[in-house]
């Protein structure tokens, strides 16, 4: 029999103090009544956030230790070295620079040798040059019409970045614009877009890299195709497309105008692009002044981030968090509550920049890890959730951590709208946190009409053991800036965790395996002849899709 293999990381006295150290630690509620400076102690603001992280099942001790976890990872070399602009994507041999998207002018980012931050300027200028003149009606269309409905064609990083965002900054938008979003390679989600538009008054932007990804590419055909049977002509294509793409050769062969082309570059992954041209969508809904604000709020967390002592240090904190239940506590997911509206994409964008950078089973070396990596990231919309799968928070077996996100000021106050969000926001922390003790539910029922031998059964029923922990994150409101240091938060925790984990957190070979496969399989489905070099379960599908019918 095969030895396991251990890593480094669990051999550490830091990683064996913490598994001995979290087993010990008393109920949250005793941490609480221990510590009635436990929230001055246990918060933190910076960027125009602030984390309360009290509600968690660490004390002064635990803390000490993941920080010394942090120290032992070379965790602050590690930031400097993305910032840096060193090559820390070492199976693509690639930079790590979605920060330098937000750097200022006048700051130098070197990446294969050259100075980058010019040409992120000018990218930035030519956005704005665009963005204005389709904002002011100066762009026309084919027929002589300004522009007011835009398509967005991505898939991953490319589509679902720029429609979180945009969704996010609805109160933002340009009057007289509107956007529709479309990855999904499945027919459906682009001809019902496309069902009540004008192609007289439609834009599209295209966003792929090698101006090549199937479904992106697939999508895009089909959007040409249906401007071209509306009235327009190939020549028109160029004042109706643009694309965002590093294949500008592909992208002029297919009509695009090449000023209408915007650069891509290999130091940003698809899942940190939406600080890039990729944002161009959220640029022409809410004007290129928001969008630079919202570089700006990246840009604070990014400093922040950098120059932060890790103890102080809002993404360290809530990264060393995350590993904390996933490595000692045995927590396999995270969930992410937003409390507005405007913020419900949010959880699926987190989904992605955490399951895609941290679902990985070998360090930077290529040792198996043999321990828990990426948790699985889900979440949804405030009340909402609380009537689904709050039971499950609450009364379920699972331990799972969750984050809760607010702004204090809403956007549309109405009533008493707004105080009862944030009123179940709070209660739905507290009671994680502190539960119900079963002589708690029981005394609840003393004036109750159950009969005495009913009343401990129900008591049982409504016990909750509590612990559970939370962080919540407020912000004065939604605003550009605070939606940019939000996200570039929950950016760099996953830079952590990953910098702890010892893995790659900018690769995604887990994705491009089914591509491939996938590739191959639409070949067979093309063919003349039915599957039979597959799996069983494979041909059998195969050949089920090529006759259309069960």
């Amino acid at each position: 029999m095969e030895a396991l293999l251990v890593t480094t990381l669990t051999q550490s006295t830091t990683w064996k103090a913490l598994q001995t150290h979290s087993s010990q630690l008393p109920h949250m509620r005793e941490l609480f009544a221990q510590n009635p400076q436990r929230f001055e102690q246990m918060s933190v603001a910076a960027c125009g956030l602030f984390l309360d992280y009290s509600k968690n099942r660490v004390n002064d001790e635990t803390l000490k230790l993941l920080f010394s976890l942090a120290k032992e990872a070379k965790l602050s070399e590690k930031i400097t070295a993305m910032f840096n602009g060193d090559v820390i994507n070492n199976t693509e041999q690639r930079s790590v620079l979605h920060t330098a998207l937000r750097s200022k002018a006048t700051q130098t980012i070197i990446a294969e040798g050259a100075n980058i931050v010019p040409e992120v300027q000018q990218t930035l200028a030519k956005m704005a040059k665009f963005v204005g003149s389709v904002q002011s009606g100066e762009w026309k269309g084919y027929t002589g019409k300004a522009i007011t409905d835009i398509v967005s064609i991505g898939i991953g990083g490319s589509f679902l970045g720029p429609k979180i965002v945009s969704q996010a900054l609805r109160p933002y938008w340009q009057e007289g614009l509107n956007c529709h979003f479309v990855a999904n390679v499945d027919a459906t989600s682009i001809c019902e877009k496309l069902k009540n538009l004008n192609a007289e008054t439609t834009l599209f932007v295209m966003s792929s890299k090698s101006f090549s990804t199937q479904e992106t590419l697939t999508n895009t055909l089909s959007a040409k195709d249906w401007f071209l049977g509306q009235g327009a002509s190939q020549q028109d294509v160029a004042k109706h497309f643009v694309a965002v793409t590093s294949n500008v050769t592909k992208a002029t062969e297919f009509g695009m105008d090449a000023n209408n082309i915007f650069p891509m570059w290999d130091w940003v992954g698809g899942r940190y692009s939406l600080w890039s041209a990729i944002g161009l969508p959220i640029a022409l809904l809410v004007g290129m002044d928001n969008f630079t604000a919202l570089l700006d709020g990246a840009h604070q967390m990014d400093q922040h981030f950098a120059d932060t002592p890790i103890e102080q240090n809002m993404p360290v904190i809530m990264a060393m968090l995350s590993v904390l239940y996933g490595n000692f506590h045995g927590a396999q997911s995270h969930v992410i509550l937003t409390y507005d509206h405007y913020l419900r994409g949010l959880p699926a964008y987190f989904q992605q920049l955490d399951m895609e950078s941290n679902g990985k089973s070998v360090t930077l070396d290529g040792t198996d890890v043999d321990y828990s990596t990426g948790p699985v990231i889900w979440g949804g919309e405030g009340t909402n959730g609380q009537h689904a799968y709050h039971q499950l928070l609450h009364q379920g077996t699972a331990l799972i951590p969750a984050d809760f996100i607010m702004p204090l000021q809403s956007h549309n106050p109405l009533g008493e709208h707004h105080d009862q969000l944030a009123s179940n926001c709070f209660g739905q922390t507290q009671a994680l946190m502190q539960g119900r003790t079963y002589d708690e539910a029981l005394a609840e029922l003393s004036n109750s009409k159950l009969d005495e031998q009913q009343k401990p059964l129900i008591a049982k029923h409504k016990v909750m053991v509590g612990n559970k922990p939370s962080n919540t994150l407020l912000m004065d409101k939604l605003t550009p800036t605070t939606l940019g240091a939000l996200i570039a938060l929950y950016e760099h925790r996953t830079f952590v965790q990953g910098a702890i984990w010892q893995i790659n957190s900018f690769d995604q070979w887990g994705v491009e395996l089914g591509k491939q496969l996938g590739n191959d399989v639409l070949e067979r489905i093309g063919a003349d002849h039915d599957a039979t070099d597959l799996d069983g379960s494979s041909n059998a599908l195969v050949n089920l899709y090529r006759k259309g019918k069960l």
